[in-house]
């Protein structure tokens, strides 16, 4: 058994949030500090905000950090005196001399089956890849980006229909679970590391705005994963002529052939849209300037005769 007591959690993101509560509530433990991202200016008035895991530290009444380069206050993360760092959604890249510092290292988070999706957006590439299986992975930190030993893997189903948002969700409550197992095994001394299969390594990158962009020449079980994996961001949106972007907020495949983009069927529960394959019919949307409605409501409000375009 090792003397692994006091931990230093790195987190920023909403998701990481369980984990930093699990640890705090765990009795044989000590989250002697938190560091994260600093404040950012959010929402459309861009007001400066702490993160999600900032709130609930400073809830908690733990020791703040909120260095701009983390590698910049190593003396005043060492003064901490932390066993371990424990980094989940963090946002940073973090350099040698910072893991160095606690004699049992650093331990990481992701939320994939690793090596498989190491990067930014695993959960969304794994929704839109149209996996039915991923999973949490703990790991070592190392000097590769989610390239570490790992310590522990726990396998999660993909429901059929399940959106990012909602398995987000699902990882966060399983995170606050899997960590303080995680530890204790460390602590326990029990801990048996093995190293991740590089040839078996995918990577997935930050997503931006455009990726939600719909490209009716796609198979519709193709765009309906996008439109599953991209709720909250960046979003699944086509153009409406002369109106400006229709987001898509819940799909359904169907059959249909036609030309990509067509509206093949404006009755129902929303528009059926012809695809490279099959049709997609648009069961929630959020037209330009208005409020999210069902694609049935939108149909009883807007012009979108069988026949016209939708453009990508």
């Amino acid at each position: 058994m090792t003397n692994l007591q006091r931990i230093l959690y790195m987190g920023t993101a909403e998701i990481a949030v369980p984990a930093l509560e699990a640890l705090h509530a765990a009795p044989e433990f000590t989250v002697c500090g938190v560091c994260t991202q600093p404040d950012r200016p959010s929402g459309r008035k861009r007001v400066l905000t702490a993160s999600p895991v900032k709130q609930k530290a400073a809830e908690l009444g733990l020791e703040i950090l909120t260095p701009e380069r983390v590698g910049s206050c190593c003396e005043a993360l060492a003064a901490l005196k932390p066993d371990l760092l424990v980094v989940f959604a963090y946002g940073q890249y973090l350099p040698k001399p910072v893991c160095a510092l606690p004699p049992e290292g650093a331990i990481n988070l992701h939320p994939s089956l690793l090596p498989k999706y190491r990067g930014a957006s695993p959960i969304q590439s794994a929704i839109a890849n149209g996996d039915t299986r991923t999973g949490l992975s703990v790991i070592r930190v190392g000097e590769k980006m989610d390239a570490g030993d790992l310590l522990m893997q726990v396998p999660v189903e993909i429901g059929p229909d399940e959106t990012s948002a909602e398995l987000h969700d699902r990882f966060a409550a399983l995170s606050a679970e899997v960590i303080v197992k995680a530890v204790r095994v460390l602590r326990d001394g029990t801990a048996v590391w093995r190293a991740q299969d590089d040839a078996e390594a995918t990577e997935c990158r930050k997503l931006e705005k455009e990726d939600g962009r719909m490209d009716w020449a796609l198979p519709a079980r193709v765009l309906h994963n996008r439109v599953r994996a991209y709720q909250p961001w960046p979003g699944t949106f086509t153009e409406l002529t002369g109106k400006g972007p229709l987001k898509i907020l819940k799909s359904r495949v169907e059959s249909g052939v036609g030309v990509p983009g067509t509206v093949l069927d404006a009755s129902g529960e929303g528009p059926l849209v012809a695809c490279g394959d099959g049709a997609l019919r648009l069961l929630r949307v959020q037209p330009p300037g208005r409020a999210a409605m069902e694609g049935g409501a939108f149909l009883n409000g807007h012009s979108l005769p069988v026949g016209s375009k939708l453009e990508a």
